[in-house]
């Protein structure tokens, strides 16, 4: 059975910048689902959401947009915007586990809502013709609220339901809960992706065994800790390329050049890249070791002298 790889959007990391240059370096993800955008009540739709969802910034890949709200009209409102900018599909985000966003109804906050649920759904059907997919949380407070939103579910004509094997409450702590993810897979006659800790090709294999009738597979963290880990499973290898510090270089330095452009001053940017090297030093060899390094790098200059000899030295191993 062929395997689909799909990155998992994750807010203020994998936009289109971050997109573009891990397809060209990494490869292996055959759709990339961008960060949500949240209207918080006002039907304006963001500069920053604009600019990653620009055709011209999403030529390579592809990329499908996501929604985070608990109101029909905003939703509605996203539908059209999207749409006139040539997307097909808009992926509704039920699965956001952070309380900023569950303490107002939305992400997996709102999972335990069906019949909140059922009047964005019935709205978004009856009033346009885009294709909606889901990304899901098993609940917040409990792995048995997913299951009570089946029967609405099922009464549309939904693309598929990605399903982060976790709950909201537990954020990303705790392991994952798959005998809670196996009872979905017989509760609705929706196609099913599996989403939570593949961070390795043996994590994958485990999944691949586990869930022989899942054949879609949402990557998050574990691509921005080890960017290879798409392309490693596709050629069902645990090899890295030879010369992988040096395409990595490559890809830092693509992303550091256009972060910096885009964002103003040396704190801002320094603060980006610190949150991307929070993932990234998860596969180096000394993990603490080599975020506090980057950490202490206090201006430009010894930031790019800590990641060059943080590169020298993995490359000597």
């Amino acid at each position: 059975m062929a395997i689909t790889l799909l990155s998992s959007p994750l807010q203020g990391f994998t936009d289109f910048r971050f997109r573009n240059a891990f397809h060209h370096y990494f490869g292996g993800i055959d759709t990339f689902y961008a960060p949500y955008i949240r209207l918080n009540g006002k039907l304006k739709i963001k500069n920053s959401y604009q600019l990653d969802l620009q055709p011209e910034n999403n030529t390579t890949l592809e990329v499908i947009p996501q929604v985070m709200t608990n109101d029909p009209d905003e939703f509605l409102f996203v539908v059209k915007y999207v749409q006139s900018l040539g997307y097909k599909e808009l992926n509704w985000n039920l699965g956001c586990p952070y309380p900023m966003v569950t303490k107002s109804g939305m992400g997996s906050g709102m999972i335990c809502n069906p019949t909140k649920i059922d009047d964005v759904l019935k709205k978004a059907h009856n009033e346009s013709d885009i294709t909606v997919s889901m990304k899901m949380r098993m609940g917040y407070e409990h792995a048995g609220e997913i299951l009570d939103t089946f029967p609405t579910l099922d009464k549309y004509p939904l693309k598929n339901v990605a399903i982060h094997a976790r709950i909201g409450k537990q954020l990303y702590k705790g392991p994952v809960d798959l005998e809670s993810f196996e009872r979905c897979i017989t509760s609705t006659k929706h196609k099913l992706y599996y989403n939570g800790d593949i961070t390795s090709v043996a994590s994958f294999k485990k999944m691949e065994a586990r869930f022989p009738s899942i054949d879609h597979f949402m990557i998050g963290r574990g691509l921005i800790a080890d960017p290879f880990l798409p392309s490693m499973i596709k050629n069902n290898t645990t090899e890295y390329p030879k010369n992988r510090w040096e395409i990595f270089s490559e890809f830092h330095d693509t992303i550091y050049q256009q972060y910096d452009e885009y964002l103003s001053g040396p704190t801002p940017i320094k603060m980006k890249m610190l949150g991307f090297w929070e993932f990234f030093s998860q596969s180096f060899s000394n993990p603490q070791k080599t975020y506090k390094a980057i950490k202490k790098a206090g201006n430009p200059v010894k930031y790019k002298q800590a990641v060059a000899a943080i590169l020298n030295n993995e490359s000597k191993l």
